[in-house]
C-alpha cells in the first residue's frame, strides 16, 4: 500500500511540475544574449516558423568599420555585415521543442543543424549538431528583455 501512495504522489508532482512549465510556440520569441553575452539575438515568427537575427553587438566595429561576415566560406558573402544577419532559420515548434532549424556561427562561418529547448522561461538551451543531433555542442542563452 505504501509503494501504491508513493507512485501516486510521484505521478501527481510531475504532472504539477510538467503543467508548472509547459510552453507554448511564442515563448522562445524576444531579445536573448547568447553565451558569452557579447551578442543579442531577437527571435521572432514568419508564417508559422521561427527565425533570429543579431540585433546588438558588444563590439559592432573591427578597425572602424562595422563587423562583416568574413568566415563564411561562401566568399560573396563575406562583406555582409553581422548586425542584423539572420543566424536561426525556420525552426518548427513541436509541442517541446523548436526543431527542423539552422544555425549559423559566424565565427567559424559555418551552418549547422539545431534543435532549441527552453531550459526555463529566461534560458534557452539551443543545440548545434552535424549529422545526428547526439554529435554537437549545446549552449545556453539567456532572455535579454
Amino acid at each position: 500500500m505504501k509503494t501504491v501512495l508513493t507512485k501516486i504522489a510521484f505521478v501527481f508532482v510531475f504532472l504539477i511540475s510538467h503543467n508548472a512549465f509547459s510552453q507554448s510556440a511564442d515563448d522562445i520569441k524576444g531579445t536573448w544574449y547568447n553565451t558569452e553575452k557579447d551578442a543579442k539575438v531577437e527571435i521572432f515568427q514568419e508564417g508559422d516558423k521561427y527565425y533570429g537575427k543579431i540585433v546588438w553587438l558588444k563590439e559592432p566595429e573591427e578597425n572602424g568599420k562595422p563587423k562583416v561576415d568574413k568566415n563564411n566560406s561562401d566568399k560573396s558573402k563575406r562583406d555582409r555585415p553581422i548586425m542584423g544577419m539572420r543566424l536561426l532559420r525556420d525552426f518548427e515548434f513541436d509541442g517541446n521543442a523548436w526543431e527542423e532549424g539552422t544555425i549559423y556561427d559566424p565565427k567559424n562561418g559555418k551552418t549547422y543543424s539545431s534543435i532549441i529547448k527552453m531550459k526555463n522561461p529566461n534560458t534557452l538551451e539551443v543545440r548545434g549538431y552535424v549529422g545526428i543531433s547526439l554529435i554537437g555542442r549545446t549552449v545556453e542563452w539567456t532572455r535579454a528583455d
